[in-house]
This record gives C-alpha cells, structure tokens and sequence, in this order.
C-alpha cells in the first residue's frame, strides 16, 4: 500500500493515467512506439481507466490495442521493479521486451487470409464512413503541436454521396490540452455547418468522452464548451453527434496535424481542399 499520493519515481500527483502515461518513466518508453498511436491515448482523457480502456477497444485496431496493453503491463512491471527493489530498467530495454513478447505471442500480427475475396476487403479498408441519405457529415479532431506550445484543431465537411464541401482549422497559441481541442473541433464544426449553409449534419469525431458529453451522459471538465455546443445545436437545429473509431476520421486528423503549423486563427477553405493534403473532391470514388 503507498504511503502518499505522489509519484514515487517523478514527485508528481499520482494516478492510473500518471504511472502509465504521463510520468516521465512511461513517456521514455512510449517515445519509442507508433506515435499515431500515442497521440491517440494521449488525447482520449477520459478519468476512469474502466471506461478509457473501452474507448480505445471502440476506437483502435486489435494489433494497435493488444500492443499497448503489453506496453502498460511492461511499464508497470518496470515501476515495481525500480520502487520495490531499486533496479531501473531503460525504456530501451523494456521497448525491446515487449517487442519480443509481441513476435513471441503473434497476437499482435495482422491476420492474413488465403482467400482472395477476404484479402482483398481487407486492403479496400474504408477510411471514411458516409452518413444517412441526405444528411452531410462533419469529421472533427484535434492536435498538439510537437516542438511549439500550440494546438489546432480540423473539420472536414462532405455531402452524403462523398463530395467535398468545406473545411476549416483554427488554431491556437497555448491551449494544449487533447480533449479541450476534442471539444474545440466539435464547436468549430457547428460554426463550419454554419458557413456552408446545409440543412442536416452529422459531426463525428473519435474522442468518446466528447461525443458523452455533447449527449448530455457526462459534461466532464470542459463543461462550458460542451454546454456552448449544446446551445449551438439547439439555436442552429438539425445537428447530431456520433464517435467513430480513429481509422474514419484520418482526413480530420491530417488537417488538425497541418493546423500545428499554421499561424495563429481560423483558415477556411470552400469548394476546393487546402492543397498538401490530397483530400479528394470525391472520397468514395476512391475507396
């Protein structure tokens, strides 16, 4: 049993998230994973462990999610081992053993199939999901600048049928918190749907405890903005909100990662999509 709430390795307020994401013992180790993978358990703040692991179960692949449990088993185990008996382990060494463990394993490889059919559905994976007839679909993520203090967040608009129809980043000087930008990106949306003008929208993002909250189940620690977004849907009408695991909402993703480099403010882009990116004019043409 601990005899304080700190950290025993770094002095810091101690918690499920700190010992296995935050302290400065687990960042080394998780410096040396998938950095998408990173970005996104670093963004999803839901408090209970309970719920955040159901969050990424919904949100990640079965290879992503089976390996960053074994990366939080070898941290843990890592922990024990310098508190308890004094002997530090480097992150190299701990990367390594759950590299080993993983190959050992072979639960974390991607299965393959014979059959021509099954194999060829598993390349075609969609990475944009359309909404219902009729209704346009907002795509909403944020992101945290890596060598600046600074944080963005991107919106992507398209009809029913794939069609690109807008977009928007904002971005901003200080505000760094994942699920704050989460939040940010679902306003941002409501304000897109208001500048293009379109009857029905669906805005999806892949931040569970945002799309929670807008639903009223739990308003969490960025209340005022999920309540503002509530208001807005209310004013404005014809607006609802679904998650979506992270592999459908990469064109949102790459363009909150294009905001980080942008100067401070909101950039707009109707008709044709901000150039860099390869966003098609038609997404299911594509797929």
């Amino acid at each position: 049993m601990a005899s304080s709430s700190l950290c025993s390795v770094c002095g810091q307020v101690d918690s499920w998230r700190h010992a296995l994401i935050e302290c400065a013992m687990s960042r080394c180790v998780w410096a040396l994973a998938d950095p998408t993978v990173v970005e996104h358990i670093s963004l999803t703040t839901e408090p209970s462990a309970k719920q955040w692991l159901f969050s990424m179960i919904n949100s990640m692949k079965h290879e992503e999610f089976t390996r960053m449990v074994v990366i939080m088993w070898a941290i843990w185990h890592a922990r024990r081992k310098f508190i308890h008996e004094e002997i530090h382990q480097s992150p190299l060494a701990t990367h390594q053993f759950v590299e080993r463990f993983v190959h050992d394993m072979g639960v974390a490889q991607p299965v393959t199939k014979k059959e021509g059919t099954v194999a060829r559905m598993s390349k075609r994976a969609p990475r944009w999901s359309p909404p219902p007839e009729g209704v346009c679909k907002i795509n909403a993520d944020g992101a945290v600048a890596k060598v600046s203090n600074k944080g963005a967040l991107g919106v992507v608009c398209r009809s029913h049928e794939g069609l690109y129809l807008g977009a928007s980043v904002l971005v901003f000087d200080g505000v760094t918190h994942p699920g704050c930008l989460e939040a940010l990106a679902c306003r941002e949306a409501i304000a897109l749907v208001m500048d293009l003008q379109v009857r029905e929208v669906m805005v999806a993002s892949d931040c569970l405890e945002v799309i929670q909250g807008i639903q009223g189940k739990s308003l969490g620690q960025y209340s005022h903005i999920l309540q503002e977004i509530q208001a807005m849907s209310r004013l404005r009408g014809g607006v609802s909100f679904c998650h979506e695991q992270r592999n459908l909402n990469e064109e949102a993703h790459k363009l909150a990662r294009l905001g980080t480099t942008l100067h401070t403010g909101r950039h707009v882009w109707f008709d044709t999509p901000p150039v860099g990116l390869n966003l098609p004019v038609n997404i299911v043409s594509v797929e």
